[in-house]
C-alpha cells in the first residue's frame, strides 16, 4: 500500500514537471511566432512604402516634365492661347463690294463713297445734353426737316418744357397715377396729346432741325448708330462736324460706300440690290447669312445677282484688337471683295431694253390689246449657254390714262404662259423617236373631231403636208395625228377617242430633255417649272402636242431652242462668266445637262423645219434671210385674270417666237414671248405683229455689233 502511495505521489510530481516544460515550451512557441508575425509586417511596410516612395517620385516627375513642356517648350504656343482667349477682337465696317464688268470688260457697277455723319448714344447723357447738340448739328448741316411728324415735335417740345408738360396733367389724373389707375405710360401721352398748335408755332425753322435731328439720335436701339445724313453731305458739312468733335458728344463722321449703278436703269433689276448700312441683313434674309458667318449689320446682297453671288462680291472687313487701354490694334487689314465679270454685253442690253421698251407702247396702241401688258426677249450663245442680253418690260397706266413701261425682267425665270407652237420642235421628236411618226410622212391638214367635243383645227387649211412643211406652215392636225398614234389610238370622226395615258408622260420625258418644265440651272434665285396640268383626256394630249396644256416659263423656251440649235445638246444658261483679270476662272457655269435621246437624222428634220418656217412659212420676214435664220413662230389659247378673284376668267392668245443663226453654225438665238396680246372675242380679229418687230430690230442689232 505504501509503496503503491509513493508510485501515485512520483507520477504526480511528473505531471507538474511535464506540465512545467509544457508550459516553458509554450511560451517560447508564442514568443516566436509572434516574432515572426511582427517581423513579417515589418517587411510589408517597408514593401509599401517603398512603392509609395516610387509613385511620389514618378508623380513629381511627370510634373516636372509637364512644367518643363509647357513653361519651356511650349511657351510660345500657350502664351498665343492665353492671348486668343482673353483678347477682345472686333471688325470694322462692311468693306466695299466688288465690281461688276460685262462680257466686254465695261464697267457696270462700282462702288462710290459716300460721307456718313451718325450719332451713337455715350454711357450717361442726359436729354439735356442731346438737346444742345442737336442744336449745334442743326447749325452745320442743312437737313429735310419736313420729315418731322407731329408726334415727334411734341415729343421735343415736352423736352424742352417738362415743367410746363406735367401741369397739363390734372390734379385727378395724378391720383389716378397714384392708385395705379393711370400709367407713367399714358400720363406721358396725355402730355404729348395736351401740346398746342399755338406752342410748337413759336418754334423756328432751326427749332424744327434740331427737333428732326434729336429725333435721329433717339430712333431705334439705344447702342446702335443712329444715322443723321448720309446723302448729299458736303465737303464743308463733313469737314466742320469732324473738327467739332469734341463739341459733339456721341457724334463722329466716317467714310462709307454705295453701289454706283454706270448705265442707270440698264439690266438694274437683275444686278439685285445691297442692303444699307443702316438696315444691315434684312429680317426675311436673317437666318440665312447669321448660318454663315455675319453680323446683323453686315451689308449683304438682298436679291437676284448680288445676292447669288455674295460670298465673292462681299468685302472683307479690317479686324481689330481692342487693347487694355481701349485703344485699337489692326489685326488682319480688310480688302475690297472680288470683281466678276458678265455674259452681258451692256450695250447689246441697253439697245434691246430700248427696243422692247418702244414697241410695247407702240402694241398697246393698237386695236385688241385691252388684257396686253407687256413682253420679254432673250438673247443667248447655244453652244455655251451663256445670255447675252435678257428684258421683260410691262405696262403700267398711268392716272392720266396713259401708258408707262416699268422693268419686269424678273418675269423671264418667274413668270409662265403657253407657249403654243414654238414646242413643235420637241413634238416632231416624241413621233419620230417612238414611230408615231416617219421621216417625209405626208398628211393632209383636215380638222379632228372628237366625241361630245369641238372640232381641232390648224389656224387655216393646209392641205397636203410631209414633216418638214407642217412645220413650216405650223400645221396643229399634223401634230394630232402624231400623238393619236403616240397614245396609240384609233382615230375616229366624231368618236370617242381612248388613248394610253402614258403617252403624257412619253411627251413630258422627252420635252423635259430640251428644258421645258424643268429648272433650267439658270444661276438666279426663285427659279418657277411651270405648272403642268393634270387632266390626261384623250383631247388634252393633242393639245399638249401643239402647245396647249403646260406652261413655260421664257428662259425655258430660251433654253429650248438653244437646244435645237446646239444640237440636241441642253446647256443650263448662265450670266456670271468668271473673276475679273482672271480668264482660267471663265466659263466656270458652262454645264452640259444632257442629250436628247433621238437619233441625228431626227434632230437634222426638226433643223430642216425650223429653215423653212423662216424661209416662206409663218416666221417667213421676221429676220433678215442673209442672217441664215431657223426658228418656230407659236400662238396659243390663255387666259387672264381680269377681275383680280385669283380665277381666270377671260381668253386671251399669246404669241411667242424662237430662233437661231446662222442655222450651218448657230452663235445666237432670240426668245420672243408676248401674252395675252389679244382676244379671240375682242371688237376686232386684230392681232399685233409685236413679235415680228421685235424679232427684226433686235436680231439686225445683235448682228450689227457682232456681224
Amino acid at each position: 500500500m505504501k509503496k503503491i502511495k509513493e508510485k501515485i505521489k512520483k507520477l504526480k510530481g511528473k505531471r507538474k514537471t511535464s506540465l512545467k516544460i509544457s508550459k516553458k515550451q509554450s511560451k517560447q512557441t508564442y514568443n516566436f511566432n509572434t516574432y515572426k508575425e511582427n517581423k513579417d509586417i515589418k517587411i510589408e511596410i517597408e514593401k509599401r512604402y517603398n512603392i509609395l516612395n516610387f509613385i511620389i517620385i514618378l508623380a513629381l516627375l511627370v510634373l516636372v516634365i509637364s512644367l518643363f513642356v509647357v513653361q519651356v517648350v511650349g511657351k510660345e504656343k500657350y502664351e498665343t492661347e492665353l492671348e486668343n482667349l482673353t483678347k477682345t477682337v472686333i471688325y470694322g465696317e462692311s468693306a466695299p463690294r466688288g465690281r461688276i464688268y460685262d462680257r466686254n470688260g465695261k464697267l457696270i457697277v462700282d462702288n462710290k463713297p459716300s460721307k456718313v455723319i451718325y450719332y451713337k448714344k455715350p454711357s450717361g447723357i442726359t436729354t439735356k445734353e442731346e438737346i444742345k447738340i442737336a442744336y449745334k448739328l442743326a447749325n452745320m448741316i442743312n437737313l429735310d426737316f419736313t420729315k418731322l411728324n407731329d408726334y415727334d415735335f411734341k415729343v421735343f417740345w415736352i423736352k424742352n418744357h417738362p415743367d410746363e408738360a406735367k401741369e397739363k396733367i390734372t390734379d385727378e389724373e395724378w391720383k389716378k397715377l397714384d392708385e395705379r389707375k393711370l400709367t407713367n405710360d399714358e400720363i406721358y401721352e396725355l402730355e404729348i396729346e395736351r401740346v398746342t398748335a399755338e406752342e410748337l408755332a413759336v418754334y423756328t425753322d432751326l427749332d424744327k432741325k434740331a427737333a428732326y435731328i434729336y429725333t435721329l439720335m433717339n430712333t431705334g436701339y439705344s447702342y446702335d448708330e443712329k444715322v443723321i445724313k448720309n446723302e448729299d453731305v458736303t465737303d464743308e458739312e463733313y469737314a466742320l462736324v469732324s473738327e467739332n468733335l469734341s463739341d459733339l458728344k456721341g457724334v463722329n463722321t466716317k467714310l462709307d460706300w454705295e453701289r454706283s449703278y454706270l448705265y442707270g436703269s440698264v439690266f438694274r433689276s437683275i444686278l439685285g440690290n445691297v442692303s444699307t448700312s443702316k438696315s444691315g441683313i434684312p429680317a426675311e434674309l436673317k437666318d440665312y447669312y447669321l448660318e454663315k458667318g455675319y453680323s446683323l449689320d453686315d451689308r449683304v446682297g438682298t436679291s437676284n445677282l448680288e445676292y447669288q453671288y455674295e460670298d465673292i462680291l462681299r468685302g472683307k472687313k479690317n479686324k481689330y484688337q481692342v487693347m487694355s487701354d481701349g485703344s485699337y490694334k489692326l489685326l488682319e487689314e480688310g480688302k475690297r471683295g472680288n470683281d466678276i465679270v458678265l455674259t452681258i454685253d451692256i450695250e447689246l442690253q441697253k439697245a434691246l431694253e430700248e427696243i422692247l421698251t418702244e414697241e410695247v407702247l407702240n402694241a398697246k396702241k393698237e386695236a385688241n390689246t385691252e388684257y396686253y401688258n407687256g413682253s420679254f426677249v432673250i438673247i443667248s450663245d447655244p453652244k455655251t449657254g451663256e445670255i447675252l442680253a435678257m428684258a421683260g418690260k410691262q405696262l403700267k397706266q398711268n392716272d392720266d390714262g396713259s401708258y408707262s413701261v416699268i422693268d419686269f425682267t424678273s418675269g423671264i425665270t418667274q413668270s409662265t404662259a403657253v407657249m403654243g407652237s414654238v414646242v413643235k420642235g420637241a413634238s416632231h421628236i416624241v413621233g419620230y423617236n417612238t414611230g408615231a411618226l416617219k421621216i417625209g410622212e405626208v398628211r393632209y391638214d383636215n380638222c379632228v373631231k372628237i366625241a361630245a367635243t369641238p372640232e381641232k383645227c390648224s389656224w387655216k387649211y393646209l392641205g397636203r403636208l410631209n414633216d418638214i412643211t407642217a412645220l413650216a406652215q405650223s400645221s396643229n392636225t399634223y401634230q394630232y395625228y402624231t400623238a393619236i398614234n403616240v397614245g396609240k389610238g384609233t382615230y375616229k370622226y366624231n368618236k370617242p377617242l381612248v388613248i394610253d395615258k402614258s403617252a403624257f408622260t412619253t411627251y413630258r420625258d422627252t420635252f423635259a430633255e430640251f428644258g421645258l418644265g424643268v429648272e433650267t440651272g439658270i444661276d438666279l434665285p426663285n427659279e418657277s417649272t411651270g405648272i403642268k396640268g393634270n387632266d390626261s383626256t384623250s383631247g388634252l394630249l393633242l393639245d399638249f402636242s401643239i402647245g396647249q396644256n403646260d406652261t413655260y416659263t421664257p428662259i425655258q423656251l430660251a433654253q429650248y431652242i438653244n437646244t435645237i440649235a446646239n444640237n440636241g445638246t441642253r446647256m443650263t444658261p448662265y450670266l456670271y462668266k468668271g473673276l475679273y483679270g482672271d480668264t482660267s476662272s471663265y466659263d466656270q457655269n458652262k454645264k452640259e445637262l444632257n442629250k436628247v435621246n433621238t437619233k441625228q437624222e431626227y434632230m437634222d428634220r426638226v433643223h430642216e423645219g425650223f429653215k423653212a418656217v423662216l424661209q416662206y412659212g409663218t416666221g417667213a420676214g421676221y429676220i433678215d434671210l442673209s442672217y441664215k435664220p431657223a426658228g418656230k413662230t407659236g400662238t396659243s389659247q390663255s387666259f387672264v385674270d381680269t377681275n383680280d378673284d385669283k380665277k381666270v376668267d377671260k381668253e386671251t392668245i399669246t404669241t411667242t417666237f424662237v430662233a437661231y443663226a446662222p442655222y450651218d453654225d448657230p452663235k445666237v438665238t432670240f426668245t420672243i414671248v408676248s401674252p395675252n396680246i389679244s382676244r379671240p372675242d375682242g371688237k376686232t380679229s386684230h392681232q399685233s405683229s409685236i413679235n415680228k418687230r421685235l424679232a427684226q430690230r433686235v436680231s439686225k442689232k445683235y448682228f450689227e455689233i457682232y456681224p
